[in-house]
C-alpha cells in the first residue's frame, strides 16, 4: 500500500481485513456510484438542499452488500462531508419470541427469520421517519440483530445516531422483490415449500407482507441499487462462508451458528424471493453490478469499467 494512502482507507480496510487491491477494486466500480449519489443529493443547484435521501441495496446473502456500504459511507464522509448511515434490513427481524409465537398461531416455519412477515416493519419505519426528518436534533436510536443468538440486541446496546444525516443506505437481500402472482405461489421451488408448506399458507403469507409492507416502502426509496449473483446455486457456498465467519466471531455456546447441513436448509426459505428478485430487479433498478462466481464484478450498469 503506497505511504500516501488516506488514513480512512487505511482503516477501511483494516476494519474490514481487506488487502491493497480492494482500494483500486473500490475506486474503479464504486467512486463513480458514489458521485452520481452525490449529484443526486445535491440536486440541480449543485448544493445540498438539506433533506436526506434513502437508497436502497439489494443482494443475495454473501454478494457483498455489507462492503458496498459501509465503503460509500467511508468514502462519502471522508472525501465530501456527507454524513452516511447504514440500515440493514436483517436488523429489523422480529424479536425471537415473537417468530416463536407466531410459528404456534400462523405457520411453523416463521419461527425462522427471512422472508418477509418475519420482518418489525413498524420499527423500521419509525426509524427511517426520524432518519429522513430534515433538521432533525434528537439522536436517533437504532436497533441492532445478533445473528448468533437469533434475536435482537436488548434495547441498551441499539446504537445512537446524532447529528443530521444525509443519506440513508437500506442494504436487504429482498429489498425490491415485488409480489408474486397467485399461480406462481402454488408450484413449491424447493423441498422445504413441497414437504413444509404443501397448502402454499407460509409462502402466501410471506407474499401479502411484499404487498401490504414492503410496496409501500419501496415508494420512499429514492435510488437503487443491485448487487447481482450469478444464480441461485453459488449462493450456498457464499451464506456456508458468511456462517464459517459468524463461527469464528461467537462466544459462549455458539447459539444460532449454524452447521453445514442447517444452511442448506436454511437458505431454502430464501430461493424463492431470491430468484424472483434475480429475474426481475437487473432491468429496473437504477445502479447495477453483476457478480460472477467468485463475486467479482464483471460488468455494471451505467458502464463504469474496472481499469485492471
Amino acid at each position: 500500500m503506497p505511504d500516501n494512502t488516506p488514513a480512512w482507507q487505511k482503516a477501511f480496510l483494516d476494519q474490514h481485513r481487506l488487502g491493497g487491491s480492494y482500494l483500486r477494486y473500490a475506486q474503479s466500480w464504486f467512486e463513480p456510484l458514489a458521485a452520481s449519489l452525490l449529484a443526486h443529493l445535491n440536486g440541480a443547484s449543485g448544493a445540498h438542499s438539506g433533506s436526506p435521501i434513502l437508497v436502497a441495496v439489494n443482494g443475495s446473502q454473501g454478494s457483498g452488500k455489507t462492503t458496498l456500504c459501509a465503503w460509500l459511507c467511508a468514502h462519502l464522509q471522508a472525501e465530501y462531508g456527507v454524513r452516511v448511515i447504514t440500515l440493514s434490513l436483517d436488523d429489523f427481524y422480529l424479536t425471537h419470541e415473537r417468530r416463536r409465537e407466531m410459528a404456534v398461531s400462523v405457520h411453523p416455519l416463521l419461527a425462522t427469520r427471512g422472508v418477509p412477515g418475519t420482518h418489525d416493519m413498524d420499527l423500521l419505519n419509525t426509524t427511517l421517519d426520524a432518519l429522513l426528518a430534515p433538521g432533525r436534533t434528537a439522536a436517533v436510536p437504532v436497533p441492532r440483530f445478533d445473528k448468533a443468538r437469533d434475536d435482537r440486541r436488548l434495547r441498551s446496546r441499539w446504537d445512537e445516531v446524532e447529528g443530521r444525516i444525509d443519506l440513508v443506505l437500506l442494504e436487504g437481500w429482498c429489498m425490491g422483490a415485488r409480489p408474486e402472482k397467485v399461480e406462481a405461489l402454488l408450484q413449491p421451488v424447493n423441498r422445504l415449500e413441497r414437504e413444509e408448506d404443501p397448502d402454499a399458507f407460509w409462502r402466501s403469507y410471506a407474499n401479502n407482507a411484499l404487498q401490504h409492507d414492503f410496496l409501500p416502502l419501496y415508494e420512499r426509496v429514492d435510488k437503487w441499487i443491485m448487487l447481482e449473483a450469478p444464480s441461485f446455486d453459488c449462493i450456498y457456498r457464499w451464506r456456508l462462508e458468511q456462517e464459517h465467519k459468524l463461527a469464528l466471531g461467537a462466544t459462549g455456546e455458539k447459539a444460532g451458528v449454524m452447521s453445514d447441513r442447517q444452511v442448506a436448509r436454511f437458505i431454502q426459505f430464501y430461493q424463492r424471493l431470491t430468484e424472483h428478485c434475480l429475474a426481475t430487479l437487473p432491468a429496473v433498478v437504477d445502479y447495477l453490478y453483476t457478480l460472477d462466481e467468485q463475486r467479482e464484478i464483471v460488468c455494471s450498469r451505467p458502464q463504469w469499467k474496472f481499469a485492471s
